[in-house]
């Protein structure tokens, strides 16, 4: 009688280490794709705030959050209108610096979505 075979082959162990391989592959490869999306994603979302910031300054002759003439709007602050938006980027709690009323002006103009002095977020 012959002694039954225990292990496996070094076929089977190849055959297994590719299959292992191909999947960690494709797992890379789908990480990478959704990186590049997000990056796109980006991407797109600075040239749409670019395309509203040049949009108003056509329609309106003047820079959002700093348009002195904002109050066409109901409920809308103007800013003081020396051609510089003032204050730092990311006041969270007064509606009056300028730098919050930029997303104001473009939201109220039409040429982004979203709710008031809210900033955005990215999609």
């Amino acid at each position: 009688m012959r002694k039954q075979q225990q292990g496996f082959t070094l076929v089977e162990i190849a055959i297994v280490l590719v299959i292992i391989g191909l999947l960690l592959g494709g797992i890379l490869k789908g990480q990478e794709m959704i990186t590049q999306a997000k990056i796109k994603n980006v991407v797109a979302d600075f040239s749409g705030i670019s395309a509203a910031y040049y949009g108003y300054q056509d329609r309106y002759r003047a820079i959002p959050g700093d348009d002195a003439a904002a109050t066409r709007w109901t409920g809308a602050v103007g800013g003081n209108g020396n051609g510089t938006v003032e204050g730092k980027y990311n006041y969270t709690t007064d509606d009056t610096v300028e730098s919050r009323k930029w997303w104001d002006h473009l939201r109220r103009a039409g040429f982004v979505g979203g709710a008031g002095y809210q900033q955005p977020v990215n999609a």
